[in-house]
């Protein structure tokens, strides 16, 4: 491999990153009641997702989903959403439930029950940050179209829906994350439960609830359904500790055993209560636990329990960091490719997004600014390696898809994010924006570089920045797919006010990006719209730290994935320099 594609990340300049975004990471836990019943037969099936706001053109924007919970209207989602806490900002939310239908991630696909909004804010300075709110429904008047019917449309309109109409409530808590990194696997069986089903035995499951400080208890996992047996023995899982307890080891943990029925109304056998540190003790007698049914055990005088449930195993790892490899001296790797498609109009007019304004930068001169400078913090030599696509070059009108734009292919450094803005000028008066818009020829020039090295020594980065109009769309998806193999992301910031469809394609959080029925091995494309972050001039960043949160928030575990993947583990950190004795005797 050529030694000028690598640059080392500086630890420094990490931590000066890390200190401008903010610190407080905050969990929010989603529970309803009493939802909207949508299926005929049985009850819905009900699945949360949270959409947050952005900062500039209030566009909401997906942030993610939590799991399906089969028939039952009030469900407790397991997953979690954990969000940056900004003191100095509003952050609003908006909780979507729908009825999930089928396997699709169209959400137009599934019935919707109803929403909530609120802000981060709201919920963390609730009592207990517990916050309770009514669930409205837009669209009751869809659901109930019959009734509607019969309402004024200027008042269907007022009131979003019929008055009155109850669509359930909505449970928000949040917690400030622990900083623990540790995370345990833990196997469990149980003896001689209660038998429940009539022409069968029990098919039992676990849940696991941590407690909070005002006597409430919120669900972190669920074991599978073993079938029909009154002696399962679950699954070992793996829960890190902060899910568990957040860090106290003290803190009690309830277990509740129910018996699944496919109908979602679990019968429920029977709880004990334990600790991190009970749990710690691993398989002995003091992890042998009563289950016991508080209904059963006031009624019956002669009931001592429904069963007992056993911990087989405890084993603790501490989970390896980012930062961890950094340290180990993983070199990070950056390559900028920016759009030259005509698509982004005529440089020389002021509609386009490349518009050459002596007095201001342009659409991609604030975007490269303002992501290189969050960027260049992890390249500790500053020096980029800088592409351009889908242009004419000189002098005989030659079509590039990765052209140098310091000219120089053999050396494509640009020094700096500014020595990457002066490229960019430089190129723009040189080139022909032309076209097509083809991504794969960048993302497969760095792939090469990528898969010369896999030995978790290097990891590559590429930036694409763009106006999001794909002619190659088809190449592009299998450019990833080969791409997921390999030690590389890639971010995609959008410039320009386009429909962003394919970029959100491409991102692959809600479905895997796929090529020829292959599906990418791991999610390696983080998308992020830039207008939802500049005022409504286009002149400035509104949130820098929002923004930087935002670019980077899924390369540190996309790099983790493939490391995990490939067992590659941290190198340990070389000791810190001390001088010579002499040198200090000398200095004494």
């Amino acid at each position: 491999m050529d030694s000028r594609y690598t640059s080392t990340a500086g630890i420094g300049d990490l931590n000066q990153l890390s200190a401008a975004i903010p610190a407080t990471r905050v969990e929010v836990s989603v529970s309803c009641r009493n939802l909207l019943d949508r299926d005929t037969f049985s009850k819905s099936d009900p699945i949360c997702v949270l959409y947050v706001q952005g900062v500039g053109n209030k566009e909401w924007r997906e942030f993610g989903r939590t799991e399906v919970i089969d028939n039952t209207l009030n469900p407790d989602f397991v997953r979690k959403f954990i969000l940056d806490y900004f003191f100095e900002e509003r952050e609003n939310l908006r909780f979507d439930l729908y009825d999930v239908d089928s396997k699709s991630p169209n959400l137009s696909k599934h019935d919707f029950l109803g929403q909530v909004f609120c802000t981060l804010g709201e919920i963390v300075g609730s009592q207990g940050s517990r916050l309770e709110k009514p669930i409205v429904s837009p669209i009751c008047d869809h659901f109930l179209q019959f009734e509607t019917h019969f309402l004024e449309t200027s008042q269907a309109k007022i009131l979003g829906g019929i008055p009155g109409k109850k669509c359930g409530t909505i449970i928000l808590t949040a917690e400030e994350l622990n900083c623990c990194r540790d995370a345990v696997l833990m196997q469990f069986c149980a003896n001689k439960l209660d038998k429940k089903d009539f022409f069968g035995k029990s098919d039992p499951f676990l849940v696991f609830y941590r407690s909070n400080e005002d006597g409430s208890f919120t669900i972190c996992h669920k074991t599978e359904v073993v079938k029909n047996t009154l002696n399962p023995v679950w699954q070992a899982f793996k829960i890190s500790v902060r899910a568990l307890c957040n860090g106290d080891y003290d803190r009690t943990i309830k277990v509740e055993v129910y018996d699944w029925d496919r109908d979602g109304s679990h019968d429920f056998i029977g709880e004990f209560t334990t600790s991190y540190r009970e749990l710690s003790r691993g398989q002995s007698q003091f992890n042998v636990y009563e289950v016991v049914n508080p209904k059963k055990k006031g009624k019956k005088k002669k009931y001592s329990n429904s069963g007992t449930v056993t911990l087989l195993s405890f084993l603790v790892e501490t989970e390896v960091s980012f930062l961890d490899y950094i340290k180990g001296g993983t070199q990070i790797n950056f390559t900028v490719a920016i759009d030259f498609t005509a698509s982004n109009g005529n440089p020389a007019q002021p509609t386009s997004l490349h518009y050459m304004n002596p007095y201001q930068l342009n659409a991609y001169g604030m975007a490269l600014k303002a992501v290189g400078e969050i960027v260049q913090d992890y390249d500790s030599d500053k020096m980029f390696p800088a592409l351009g696509f889908g242009a004419k070059l000189p002098p005989d009108g030659r079509i590039s898809h990765e052209f140098a734009l310091n000219g120089n292919p053999q050396n494509p450094y640009c020094d700096g994010i500014e020595g990457v803005m002066e490229a960019y000028y430089r190129s723009l008066k040189s080139v022909q924006l032309y076209g097509p818009t083809n991504f794969a020829p960048v993302i497969n020039h760095v792939a090469r570089y990528a898969s010369s090295v896999k030995d978790g020594s290097q990891y590559f980065v590429l930036l694409i920045v763009t106006d999001g109009v794909i002619s190659d769309m088809a190449q592009t998806k299998e450019s990833i797919v080969n791409a997921s193999k390999l030690p590389m992301s890639i971010i995609i910031v959008g410039v320009g006010p386009a429909e962003f469809d394919a970029m959100v394609e491409l991102d692959g959080d809600d479905v895997r990006v796929s090529s020829r029925g292959k599906y990418a091995e791991r999610d390696i494309v983080q998308f992020v719209p830039f207008r939802d972050y500049i005022d409504r001039s286009g002149n400035h960043v509104l949130s820098m730290a929002r923004l930087a949160k935002d670019v980077l928030a899924e390369i540190p575990e996309q790099f983790l994935s493939y490391m995990r993947a490939r067992g590659i583990k941290p190198s340990p950190a070389p000791p810190p320099y001390t001088p010579p004795t002499h040198v200090l005797q000398t200095q004494i």
